[in-house]
């Protein structure tokens, strides 16, 4: 059974909404559910691409590894309510095999990317008190998975950054949240590697490697992109001191 997450029309004030890595996947759908909601959505990705996301939607260009790009997003986006960091890279294989420049990559956005994002938005909210950061992680933070440990330690980075965050944010009623998604076979979890995942796997691992991607190919529980755009949807409404929120049967079920 899927999770589904409702609030009371009376709990939903519509604000405006930054979301990272709407290119597809998750962040694609969040975006479209937020926009569904009456929220003034604004979708980033590196390269905006027409026809992607319904018409009023806002599209901006961001790179999360880069500077100059999260200032003038920041700059064009204007006064952000709640900021949803979803952009990110994956990677599957055994860490002996893992090229250390793309594990340099993979930090680069799924966690120093976020810090940026997170420490470019603080000042706004700060200065208003009020304001939602919710940061989107991983499955894999509450149950690790053999043959993603880089990708493990990228999203378990920031559990430990956003857990601290919410206390030293909560004075100025600014809320940090985590949502954890579980796996979904239609994401594109190794979109942005540039070589061949069959490199991912030396010989002397494919025995121990079938099985594993095996489950993979077809899990028993399935992370739908609408059960992370719902939490991350709750996330972002609840005024509670609730810091995670598991998306996704699999993933509600290891939170268990």
């Amino acid at each position: 059974m899927h999770a589904t997450f409702l609030l009371s029309t009376q709990e939903i004030i519509m604000n405006t909404v930054l979301i990272t890595g709407t290119s597809s996947g998750y962040g694609l759908e969040t975006a479209r559910y937020f926009h569904a909601q009456g929220w003034q959505a604004i979708a980033t990705m590196r390269t905006p691409r027409d026809g992607l996301l319904p018409e009023g939607l806002r599209i901006l260009p961001l790179d999360v590894t880069d500077p100059a790009s999260i200032a003038a997003t920041i700059e064009a986006a204007g006064p952000i309510d709640v900021l949803v960091n979803n952009a990110g890279i994956g990677l599957v294989g055994a860490f002996e095999a893992a090229p250390m420049d793309y594990v340099r990559k993979l930090f680069d956005t799924n966690t120093f990317g976020t810090m940026a994002m997170v420490q470019a938005v603080i000042p706004q909210m700060r200065a208003r008190r009020s304001g939602v950061i919710v940061n989107v992680t991983s499955s894999v933070t509450l149950a690790p998975m053999p043959l993603a440990a880089a990708y493990t330690a990228s999203k378990q980075a920031i559990e430990g950054f956003t857990g601290s965050l919410a206390h030293e944010l909560a004075a100025f009623g600014v809320r940090a949240k985590l949502v954890e998604p579980g796996y979904a076979p239609t994401t594109r979890f190794s979109q942005n590697i540039d070589f061949a995942i069959e490199d991912m796997i030396p010989e002397a691992y494919a025995d121990f490697a079938a099985p594993i991607f095996a489950a993979f190919a077809s899990p028993a529980l399935t992370t739908r992109e609408t059960d992370v755009a719902e939490a991350v949807f709750l996330a972002a409404n609840d005024t509670s001191d609730r810091l995670r929120y598991p998306a996704g049967p699999d993933a509600v079920a290891l939170a268990a």
